[in-house]
């Protein structure tokens, strides 16, 4: 048993006090990009709008705040031309089409006229949701992972629905949950795994994945979930609009029964909703009342990583886990979901059984390693996945293959673009080797595709090198150490710290 003191330091990371839901930010699932290209005009009438809807909603974010058990019942006044404008230009302009066939710029061209309109239908109940398009994109393990691209329309009341309820819930949501929220990221939720596993008695990790997760929402428990805050029928109407409509492939549309879209604006906050009643707030019960040492968890989406002191809190965690994302149409991955041994004495403990080095498990594109530092102390060791790793890599040679007749300068252009973006995730303390392997490929790469140009080019290896340190840049650590980012993002004077 531990000590109160000991209990309460824990919630440093496992069951924190939600970040400032008045935090601007968009969600990090689709980043809007700037306002390049508009009028000066258009652009100082977008900033006035923002301020507008800001305001509004700054209301509902403080009412969320004070009363925790009141549910909202006037939403839909707020999905006026001010915030549907902002939700158009949150999207990406070079997104796939819907079944509409309507592309941004197509949609731009007479903005305002369109908004108008999709207002006056909104509030008179005339608005229609579309199915979705039907589009699969190859996955690491070699499976395909299906979408649905939502009509244009779609998207833009779905985005705007979105900020309305983020005010709402933002309120609510436990400081482990950190996917697709305003104001977070993947590496907010590594950061925190990492300091929860370096200073807190972790022994054992359990790694659990839900299987098949937006398939599988059931639309009875999520309408549910959302009643017991959202309390406005239009809200609720349109969600379940969305939710039945479909999703057409081939030509044919499919009822949908259960789950949301992958790709749907909506359906990263419908699925936070849903584990915020089925897992968040069990974890955290489940803490307090039945953990008999320290826990800590941490949540991205589906993917969740909980850390135990014993084994048989690990064991019967897992154990009940199972049975409780089974009474609400879910599964736990069978494959992806593991119990190991992980922690500062795991490598201690394993040798004196005559067992070999810790199991690793991965986490957001990293694999993370029971490591030693320099002077023999527990250090945790983050790598990017090998898997993730040779994907990248197999893009960057098809690509290279497709350009190897393009001009050098454009092809080191295009490759100092891909490099930069995959360093600006990757590039985070104890991955540089990987990292340096990765740049070493891409160059090797870029060699062969040079030298496929013709069968008398004889690019050599010095020349090749020259251009990679012309146009490539150098592996080099840009995040800091996990603790200390966590200690700015989670101050130790904020409540619940």
């Amino acid at each position: 048993m531990m000590h109160g003191r000991q209990k309460s330091d824990l919630g440093v990371v496992a069951l924190k006090l939600a970040n400032k839901p008045g935090r601007p930010g968009a969600e990090s699932v689709e980043r809007r990009p700037g306002a390049k290209g508009n009028t000066i005009e258009l652009r100082t009438h977008r900033t006035q709008g923002r301020a507008a809807v800001s305001q509004r909603l700054d209301r509902v974010r403080q009412a969320a705040r004070q009363r925790k058990k009141e549910r909202f019942t006037a939403l839909f006044h707020h999905l006026e031309v001010d915030l549907l404008r902002e939700s158009f230009f949150w999207l990406q302009r070079k997104a796939a089409p819907g079944v509409d066939g309507v592309e941004w710029r197509d949609y731009e061209r007479d903005l305002e006229s369109r908004l108008i309109d999709l207002q006056d239908r909104l509030h008179r109940g005339a608005y229609r949701a579309l199915p979705s398009r039907r589009q699969y994109i190859a996955k690491p393990d070699g499976t395909r992972r299906p979408l649905g691209i939502a009509a244009l329309e779609d998207k833009i009341v779905q985005r705007a629905v979105v900020e309305v309820l983020n005010a709402v819930y933002e309120a609510d949501f436990l400081g482990f949950s950190y996917g697709f929220r305003p104001g977070r990221c993947q590496h907010d939720a590594l950061d925190a795994l990492a300091v929860g596993i370096m200073r807190t008695k972790v022994n054992y990790i359990v790694d659990a994945d839900v299987e098949k997760f937006f398939d599988r929402i059931n639309h009875d428990w999520l309408m549910r979930f959302l009643d017991h805050r959202i309390g406005d029928a239009r809200i609720l109407r349109l969600i379940r609009k969305w939710l039945k409509a479909g999703v057409m492939e081939d030509g044919r549309v499919a009822q949908a029964e259960a789950g949301t879209p992958q790709g749907a604006v909506i359906s990263p906050l419908l699925a936070n909703v849903y584990l915020h009643y089925v897992f968040d707030l069990w974890v955290q019960q489940w803490r307090h009342r039945h953990a008999r040492g320290n826990m800590i968890a941490v949540r991205y989406a589906d993917d969740s990583v909980v850390g135990c002191e014993h084994l048989a809190d690990a064991e019967r965690f897992l154990a009940e886990m199972r049975e409780r994302m089974e009474r609400f149409g879910l599964s736990v991955h069978a494959r992806k979901t593991r119990l190991i041994e992980f922690g500062r004495h795991a490598a201690r403990r394993r040798a004196a059984r005559g067992l070999g080095k810790p199991e690793t498990f991965n986490f957001l594109g990293f694999t993370h390693i029971c490591g030693r530092t320099r002077h023999g102390a527990f250090a945790l060791q983050r790598l990017t996945r090998r898997d993730r790793m040779q994907t990248a890599l197999r893009r960057i040679r098809e690509q290279l293959h497709r350009a190897r007749h393009h001009a050098i300068p454009e092809q080191g252009a295009q490759l100092r673009q891909v490099v930069q973006g995959y360093f600006a995730y990757h590039a985070v303390p104890t991955n540089a080797r990987r990292m340096s392997s990765f740049r070493h490929y891409v160059v090797r790469f870029w060699l062969w595709a040079l030298r496929r140009r013709s069968q008398k080019d004889s690019f050599s290896w010095d020349r090749i090198k020259r251009l990679a340190d012309h146009w490539l840049p150098s592996p080099r650590v840009l995040h800091p150490w996990p603790d200390r980012r966590f200690a700015v993002t989670h101050p130790r004077w904020e409540p619940g710290a």
